[in-house]
């Protein structure tokens, strides 16, 4: 790392003492500490009822507003569904109108029904892999594939590939949550970011893979080219991130106190060309949508973001993000030797950077 990490209260964090240990030899340990990644972008609570009194203020609030900000991995549309199936309940009678009002002092109820598991079925899909043993496999995502199923996406994902390169991933047995199912996701890449992503094959690996994110082990270096010129070299962008306000579907800069979760990116540039520049992000935190967001509140949105970009034509043809997980490193679950991988950069972005390396002219 070009970079010591701190924890949450500043202090700088030693990656020699592998704290990927520490969740599994010692129970003290408070398993509810914040892993730093988000692992699907909509996750339901584990509780299936949900109950709060509402405080609003001395004045009125449209029911599924209100629920949608109490509870923000839940999207708004999810809870108009539970509404229109009397799933909600205001002072213990049904409520089944999404623009029903809340006031305060209303005690609401949501009952959550209980997913069912997703049949999951193993596809032929090729896949680029970088590392793999009897514990982990890291492939080379490319830009147009989901991580996992969930709805919308039944199959065709990296999932569905890997049982059948696998045969079998950790966490099948489990339900689905929210209509998602991620056996052996370690975390997560968007559907159009390439690169280097790691699964566990086994209970183990999971659990270590997945406690070198939460402590700050695991290192994930990524590669992007932004719209504009930084004025500095490098720099950390420390702002919270939480689900839109208004769209749900989006991510946005979010205090914590409104239920925006810390997130952290460090920043170097690698190159400049022209009014574009290529730069280097390692991520401290790995919040959903993270270092698009981040770059877009710093002005220099990634080229080609379809929802956090400028929506300027850069005349090159494009999947999507110009974003690619470039490096990843994690120690082994079992002999806690230090892993690299490396993804080599895809075709498109290749091309994006000759075509702006020609327009930025020679470099004195």
């Amino acid at each position: 790392m070009s970079e010591p990490w701190t924890d949450e209260k500043g202090n700088p964090l030693d990656p020699s003492r592998n704290p990927a240990r520490d969740p599994l030899l010692d129970p003290a340990l408070d398993p509810s500490a914040d892993s730093g990644m988000d692992l699907t972008e909509l996750e339901a609570e584990d509780e299936s009822n949900l109950a709060i009194y509402a405080c609003t203020a001395d004045r009125s609030e449209r029911l599924d507003r209100f629920l949608a900000a109490q509870w923000p991995n839940l999207s708004r549309s999810r809870f108009q569904k539970l509404i229109e199936a009397g799933q909600v309940q205001v002072n213990d009678a049904p409520c089944t109108n999404k623009h029903g009002e809340v006031k305060s002092g209303d005690r609401i109820v949501v009952t959550i029904p209980p997913d069912r598991p997703l049949s999951l079925e193993p596809q032929a899909i090729p896949l680029d892999i970088l590392y793999e043993d009897s514990q982990v496999i890291v492939i080379n995502k490319p830009a147009g594939m989901v991580v996992h199923p969930a709805p919308g996406h039944p199959d065709g994902t990296m999932v569905n590939a890997l049982l059948a390169h696998c045969k079998t991933l950790p966490g099948m047995e489990m339900p689905s949550i929210n209509g998602v199912q991620r056996p052996g996701v370690v975390h997560r890449l968007d559907r159009d970011t390439t690169g280097a992503i790691m699964f566990a094959k086994t209970d183990l690996a999971n659990q270590h893979l997945q406690a070198q994110l939460r402590y700050k082990v695991a290192q994930r270096t990524y590669l992007g080219i932004v719209y504009g010129a930084p004025r500095d070299d490098r720099g950390v962008v420390d702002l919270p991130i939480g689900r839109h306000p208004v769209d749900r579907k989006k991510q946005a800069i979010v205090p914590v106190e409104k239920g925006g979760r810390k997130a952290i990116t460090h920043w170097f540039i690698e190159e400049r060309l022209g009014n574009y520049t290529l730069i280097r992000f390692e991520l401290q935190t790995g919040r959903t949508h993270q270092i698009r967001v981040h770059s877009a509140e710093l002005g220099h949105p990634i080229v080609g973001d379809p929802v956090y970009g400028s929506g300027r034509s850069i005349g090159v043809n494009l999947p999507g993000q110009a974003l690619h997980a470039w490096r990843l490193r994690f120690q082994h679950p079992l002999n806690y030797e230090w892993i690299d991988t490396e993804a080599p950069l895809p075709e498109h972005f290749q091309t994006l950077l000759e075509v702006l390396r020609r327009r930025s002219g020679p470099v004195f």
